[in-house]
């Protein structure tokens, strides 16, 4: 029997964006209770350091074939700009039912939470083009994120200040080969990974109380974080680079085989994106207020917890129940494009010759005789 050869995903990059889904969620599910711990801040800390920075590493890696090619504008739109309006509208809503808020405003202009990242990657994706276009690539984006940290008078509009400061790690991804994840996925790099981590959270603990945790959201320039101009572009090269570090050890721990997990990195967005209103619910319900779930005890359950819902939302059955929300098809709002009819019938003719030769070689070698 002949069968058709399918193009398998890399199950380390489906490892690796849920995994770093799931540090997302457990990180968000901290915000409440780390203000009484100095050793959670400090892991707080070590987590905002890389989780966003890996996944849009990632992002960028898979955005580099990305162009003005019609069906790929068409996927950019439905992918990313419609989910960004429905959830814009959706969470300042939830609000205002859960806690009974009548008057929080929906604005399309200022992301709300979570929905920041779909409109940078929106951007980024765009620029992709100019990206590839130009020859220092990476240099250009720290000078851009460093000229961001200065300007407060960007202001808060779509949430450019993250959009910027976030940009060279897009752009690393961009500029990234296989070879370059193989080379931090040696055993050699996996066992340094152990001292860096473990420097990392003592250097977390340490800037607790010297540090606040707003230079790690890249959301505020540095005059708005209360610190002078100057400090603004040694933090982003500062930031960048330890970011890089632990992103490095990051990407070392990932399996690059199949998991039980593996298939739950393709739902990554839906956890993403659905994870904040249970967050969320529990902040304007009062979930975290007890004092139990402060101690020890009580944040290593609700850490587990947010684990075990965002892998919940990553599952199969969650992303049918919201395609229509994060991936909706829409062919009723473009024009037919001509070449890419084309290059589908193209494709399904392809097809069918290659099934009519496999079937012509099966049936030629049924009436052959057995040797």
């Amino acid at each position: 029997m002949f069968q058709a050869q399918v193009k398998q995903r890399d199950a380390f990059f489906d490892n690796a964006k849920y995994l770093a889904i799931v540090l997302v969620a457990v990180a968000h599910a901290w915000e409440p209770l780390k203000e009484d711990s100095r050793i959670l801040e400090g892991v707080y800390h070590v987590v905002y350091a890389f989780h966003m920075p890996a996944f849009i590493i990632i992002s960028g890696y898979f955005s580099r074939s990305f162009d003005m090619r019609p069906d790929r504008l068409k996927r950019l739109v439905t992918g990313v700009a419609v989910p960004y309006l429905i959830f814009e509208t959706a969470y300042p809503l939830f609000k205002r039912v859960v806690a009974d808020d009548p008057g929080q405003d929906i604005s399309l202009l200022d992301p709300w939470y979570l929905t920041w990242f779909l409109v940078a990657l929106f951007v980024w994706r765009l620029t992709t083009p100019l990206w590839n276009l130009v020859r220092w690539p990476l240099p250009l984006a720290l000078g851009i994120a460093m000229l961001a940290s200065v300007s407060p008078s960007i202001g808060e509009d779509l949430d450019l200040q993250r959009v910027l400061q976030f940009l060279p790690y897009f752009v690393l991804g961009l500029c990234m080969k296989p070879e370059h994840f193989q080379m931090v996925r040696r055993r050699s790099v996996r066992i340094l990974a152990v001292p860096v981590f473990t420097a990392a959270l003592a250097v977390g603990w340490w800037t607790v109380p010297r540090m606040g945790t707003g230079w790690f959201f890249h959301r505020d320039a540095a005059q708005q974080m209360g610190a002078p101009w100057w400090v603004g572009p040694v933090m982003v090269l500062a930031l960048f680079g330890c970011s890089l570090l632990l992103t490095a050890c990051f990407f070392a721990w990932v399996p690059g085989r199949q998991m039980w997990f593996t298939a739950l990195g393709a739902g990554t967005l839906y956890g993403y994106l659905l994870h904040g209103f249970l967050v969320k619910a529990g902040d304007y319900r009062g979930w975290f207020e007890p004092d139990w779930l402060h101690r020890p005890f009580g944040q290593i359950l609700v850490s587990a917890l947010a684990a075990a819902a965002v892998t919940l939302l990553c599952t199969k059955p969650v992303r049918r129940a919201f395609r229509f929300a994060m991936e909706p098809k829409m062919a009723w709002a473009f024009r037919q494009d001509a070449a890419q009819g084309a290059r589908e019938r193209e494709r399904a003719a392809e097809k069918a010759g290659e099934k009519a030769a496999a079937e012509a070689t099966e049936k030629s070698l049924e009436k052959a005789p057995l040797g």
